[in-house]
């Protein structure tokens, strides 16, 4: 990790800290040193406690940015004012990023339902044409297709792969798939594929601007209710552990 970077922790887990991530990703990714890279929120932190594997493909991971509001929060109840990193936007400037430079990088999209990994592709390239991508797959592969998919990765060598399969599974597959693509930076996008093909919408900026986001993802996918209990539990952890340390 770069000086440039803060090591922090979220109930045990890391969190690194920048200013802006972007040079240092386009650094791994010139130089081809494998990075994975992990959009850490509550819900995701309150899996970690249940889920071993989970938890260490976290601890794993070359980076961990502040994803969620949760996150900031908790940060804040510790005096520390930090600015949120929305995976969908480091993602999207990375790929602005590679767009406007003369220097190839492949990438590949891997997730969503069929078709949507796809036009999110078309997606970029419309908007970004000099954008190398090299190839894209839906993330409900069978056995046999899930063979095909490790074969081709390790054929087209991308240097970027962005994975959305939602959380845990986009990050136990980039931990136990690292290895066909050495040099390459793997990044768990979640729904951003939806988002870029325009099957779904992100929330409005100033829902997201006060830590509301996840009031719309509810709005669109009620089925999460569920879910999002990790938030109240996530919030009283974060009490509890600001008044131990006072």
């Amino acid at each position: 990790m770069s000086e440039a970077a803060l090591l922090d922790s979220v109930l045990g887990l890391p969190v690194h800290l920048m200013d802006d991530y972007i040079p240092w990703l386009r650094s791994r990714l010139e130089q081809g040193i494998g990075t994975h890279v992990i959009t850490l929120n509550a819900e995701m932190t309150m899996q970690a406690e249940q889920h071993t594997a989970l938890a260490q493909a976290i601890q794993q991971a070359e980076l961990v940015i502040p994803d969620g509001a949760g996150i900031v929060l908790y940060m804040l109840l510790r005096g520390k004012r930090i600015q949120r990193c929305p995976g969908i936007e480091l993602a999207e400037l990375l790929l602005k990023s590679l767009g406007q430079t003369p220097t190839a990088c492949p990438v590949f999209f891997y997730g969503g339902s069929p078709g949507v990994a796809a036009k999110a592709a078309k997606t970029w390239q419309q908007r970004s044409p000099h954008l190398q991508i090299v190839g894209t797959e839906h993330g409900y592969v069978s056995p046999t297709e899930a063979e095909k998919l490790a074969q081709t990765l390790q054929k087209l060598q991308p240097r970027l792969i962005l994975v959305g399969l939602g959380v845990p599974r986009q990050e136990l597959w980039i931990t136990q798939n690292r290895h066909l693509c050495p040099q390459a930076t793997w990044i768990g996008v979640g729904g951003s594929f939806d988002i870029w093909a325009g099957v779904k919408s992100r929330a409005p900026a100033w829902l997201g601007n006060n830590h509301l986001e996840w009031l719309y993802r509810l709005y669109q996918e009620p089925w999460r209710w569920r879910r999002m209990l990790a938030l109240p539990k996530f919030a009283g952890k974060a009490l509890a552990s600001r008044l131990t340390q006072i």
